[in-house]
């Protein structure tokens, strides 16, 4: 479904849009695969790390709050894959009309982007917080994740919406791994942790790449996909990284 297709990840330049892009561009022959996103450091990077593929690959500055940008980036593409978010848990909490403004205001944009350009297929990321949320994050993204599935009752299916639920990627930037191994790198006499009953659902970047391949391959419009995932006590996680180090709750 890839072959010959115009293809646009919001937020592209994070860790999943990094390995989405390499494994679009290895196994598939694509028409075009625009990446937008904010920052002009991470797309030039990219584009360096990206070389010899610049005949498909393009570049937008663009954030998703703009609406009237997306529309123009979103102009001739069939496929979204919807990457973007402000999903620092603490940070969310801190700032949190600047959260709800990416992960919320900024899916209705997708939304209205991809009806107005009648794209074929959106998908969204989202993930396990969305479920009983407890924090802001997992709030916005369950509200993301409803108007995704909503979607669908307006585009009368010219245009596919749906979402994929998943957990922590390991290792990716700003998670509890690379967090320890820095503390512990830089000597730390301790590693915290919120609370001891506190677990997290754990996926590779690849498996969770390929699972939105699979669910891409699957969709009908309105599903919510949820794998099967691994979960573990943080504590635990803690003792494996470091296991002479206390922890501090």
């Amino acid at each position: 479904m890839f072959n010959g297709k115009s293809i646009l990840i919001t937020g592209g330049t994070g860790s999943f849009g990094h390995r989405y892009a390499s494994t679009l561009l290895e196994q598939y022959d694509l028409k075009r695969l625009v990446i937008y996103s904010r920052g002009e450091l991470k797309q030039y990077e990219m584009a360096m790390k990206f070389q010899g593929h610049e005949n498909v690959m393009r570049f937008f500055i663009g954030d998703v709050r703009d609406a009237s940008r997306l529309r123009e980036a979103t102009r001739g593409i069939d496929i979204i894959i919807h990457a973007a978010a402000i999903k620092h848990v603490p940070i969310a909490e801190y700032n949190p009309m600047e959260c709800i403004k990416t992960n919320i205001h900024g899916a209705e944009n997708v939304i209205q982007a991809a009806l107005d350009n009648n794209v074929e297929y959106v998908m969204a990321l989202s993930t396990d917080k969305a479920a009983n949320p407890v924090n802001l994050y997992g709030a916005t993204k369950l509200a993301s994740d409803k108007l995704f599935v909503a979607a669908n009752n307006m585009s009368g299916g010219r245009t596919k919406f749906a979402v994929v639920r998943y957990g922590n990627v390991v290792g990716s930037r700003g998670s509890v791994v690379p967090f320890f191994k820095t503390l512990i790198k830089e000597g730390a006499d301790s590693l915290p942790i919120t609370h001891k009953d506190m677990t997290r659902f754990w996926i590779t970047l690849q498996q969770g790449v390929n699972f939105v391949f699979k669910c891409m391959e699957r969709m009908q419009g309105g599903e919510i996909f949820v794998p099967k995932i691994p979960s573990v006590r943080i504590v635990d996680l803690a003792k494996a990284i470091a296991p002479d180090l206390p922890i501090k709750t």
